[in-house]
């Protein structure tokens, strides 16, 4: 998650964006920027690579003096970690300088096409696109407000912008696409804010107001103006965030787990930044340091989690195989170690837990580091137990999950297991820069389609709202798409008690048949794949005794419609990286059912956020 802070007012405004970036440092980043206003009109920036106290270390007693200006952190994903390539960037005439947060998908084009136009570059980033845009569009005598609308127009991918002008003092404007960066505004008295996220603002005030998709603001000392994208003006009145802290990081969510749903497009985005690059196609994971010498003795991998993290590790699987081209297996942690697992120097333990305390999961690791097995450990928490057993870890930067029930972590976990055969492939010479470039190009729309999903969250609501009275649910996948069907099962057992049993849509005919009535619907997640027909098969077996479909499926796919009772639609994209796609809606369908049967969402009955006993 990229920090994004700025202030308009009258106090300088320095200090404040270097302590909101603080505020705001627990989302990670690899290095830090701020630019003022100068009340001589010019433009004061500084940026540095590393963490932030080297940037206010290396501003010192030189402080720019201005009452207006932007700050950010950044994570990597075009062009390495430097002094250059960190934000705030500006255009050609140094006019104007833009923070943002997101993935440029289609920069390549536009960089071409700016630089035949005459316009040069400094950085290695997507980012800077964006002024130089912009740059084009004030030339044409345009409004501030008008550029950076147009401008977002041209940008494909989910966005959070924050622009500042020399030719427009005292005024930021702001701009949200998608839902893979967020941007609050904070209205103080005679001073406004905006930030990527509530802790950077709530020193200031409490009086905010989200931007919604394709919203653009002007910020100024005193107003803030609202515009949608086809430049009419929207009102939009600040909601009070109340004083304790728990209602305060719930902002305008009634759940954390509604909450950490809708924050997946930024959680997958933060995990991939920094480790995906895009321009030179590479993975570079700073937590693992391993050689490749020791990564090409790797001949055989072994998969252990438990729940959503076993869940998570069983898509790795399919990754491993498939990608890396190593084979490999998965494993209940709290079974692995009964079973006198054989593993040799050769054998990869690559363990999954969002915590990194799981009992189970830490004692499968300690049998594999007792047997001499490298390790790699998918973990959310720095410093756990499972990140000092493990030999390297990939972090999923997802913040703090408070809801019990995982879902931000488990689609960050699945991110970061692609991420890592990808690694593997690129380390052990088996996946060239080509293949990469085509593995890594849908990973970078990922954050965007995936809030494109969470968009449809009222779709998702009304089917709840159908089938919330029925007290037993069948879930089917195959293939890739198995794991997500036992996932969506155990979302909707943990939070709404309700009895669900995920399948292998080619079993059912083994015993599970017998089970399906007008009483128990069947979730059946049938996208154009591979699985395609026999899902298609197994949908007709289930309508032909009488049984309720609902389907997921690709976008536009008729015939599955003609077969289901009922159809939610996914985003098409890479077979590979489609879980994350079907998991978001039994997300949503696990939550909206659990809210109309009035149960307690974020702490569930009998269970822990983290299990600590056997």
């Amino acid at each position: 998650m990229c920090g994004i802070m700025g202030y308009v007012g009258s106090r300088p405004a320095g200090p404040i964006l270097i302590d909101g970036l603080g505020r705001l440092e627990y989302r990670g980043y690899d290095s830090a920027g701020i630019a003022v206003l100068a009340e001589n009109g010019g433009l004061s920036i500084h940026k540095r690579v590393g963490k932030l106290e080297t940037l206010a270390s290396a501003i010192a007693d030189r402080w720019p003096n201005g009452h207006e200006g932007i700050g950010h952190t950044r994570w990597a994903t075009h062009g390495k970690p430097s002094d250059i390539n960190a934000h705030p960037h500006a255009d050609c005439t140094g006019d104007v300088a833009v923070i943002h947060n997101g993935i440029v998908e289609n920069y390549l084009e536009l960089k071409t096409e700016l630089a035949t136009a005459g316009h040069s570059f400094s950085s290695e980033t997507d980012t800077e696109v964006i002024p130089h845009l912009l740059e084009h569009y004030l030339g044409e005598n345009e409004e501030l407000v008008t550029a950076l609308r147009k401008t977002i127009g041209r940008l494909e991918g989910a966005h959070a912008i924050v622009v500042m002008s020399r030719q427009h003092p005292g005024t930021l404007v702001t701009a949200r696409v998608g839902n893979a960066g967020g941007v609050v505004i904070g209205y103080g008295g005679g001073e406004n804010l905006l930030a990527s996220d509530l802790p950077a603002l709530l020193p200031h005030t409490r009086r905010v107001v989200f931007l919604n998709d394709r919203e653009v603001a002007q910020v100024t000392a005193t107003r803030v103006t609202y515009w949608d994208s086809e430049g009419r003006p929207l009102e939009k009145e600040p909601q009070e965030i109340p004083y304790d802290s728990v209602s305060a990081a719930k902002g305008q969510h009634k759940h954390f787990m509604l909450k950490e749903i809708m924050e997946q497009p930024e959680s997958i985005l933060d995990t991939i930044r920094g480790r995906a690059q895009f321009d030179t196609p590479a993975v570079q994971l700073e937590d693992i340091p391993l050689s490749k010498e020791q990564l090409a003795k790797v001949r055989r991998v072994v998969f252990v989690g438990m729940g959503t993290s076993l869940h998570a590790a069983m898509i790795g699987r399919h990754y491993m195989e498939r990608i890396a081209g190593i084979p490999a297996e998965v494993d209940n942690a709290s079974e692995y170690r009964y079973r006198a697992p054989i593993i040799g120097a050769d054998t990869l333990v690559v363990s999954v837990s969002q915590s990194g305390e799981t009992v189970d999961t830490l004692a499968a690791m300690e049998e594999a580091k007792r047997q001499g097995a490298l390790q790699i450990t998918i973990c959310n928490v720095a410093g756990s137990q499972a990140t000092r057993i493990a030999d390297g870890v990939v972090y999923t930067r997802c913040g703090l999950e408070i809801g019990v029930c995982s879902t931000k972590t488990f689609t960050a976990s699945v991110t970061a297991l692609y991420l890592l055969a990808c690694y593997l492939g690129q380390a052990r010479g088996l996946i060239d820069k080509e293949r990469l470039g085509g593995l890594l190009e849908p990973l970078a729309r990922v954050p965007y389609l995936a809030g494109e999903v969470t968009k449809r969250e009222a779709e998702f609501e009304r089917l709840a709202h159908q089938f919330h009275r029925y007290n037993n649910f069948l879930y089917l996948g195959r293939g890739i798409q198995l794991p997500v069907a036992m996932e969506g099962a155990l979302k909707l057992k943990e939070v709404s008690y309700i009895h669900a049993e995920g399948y292998p849509a080619g079993e059912m005919k083994h015993g599970a048949i017998a089970l399906i009535d007008r009483e128990m619907p069947v979730i059946a997640i049938a996208l154009k794949d591979d699985m395609h027909d026999k899902m298609m098969s197994n949908i007709e077996q289930v309508k032909a005794r009488e049984g309720t479909v609902i389907a997921l499926g690709s976008e536009g796919d008729e015939e599955l419609a003609a077969k289901a009772d009922h159809v939610i639609y996914v985003p098409e994209a890479s077979p590979l990286l489609s879980p994350i796609f079907t998991t978001i809606p039994l997300q949503f369908f696990s939550y909206h059912i659990a809210l109309r049967r009035g149960c307690d969402i974020d702490q569930p009955r009998n269970l822990a956020k983290t299990v600590t006993v056997e």
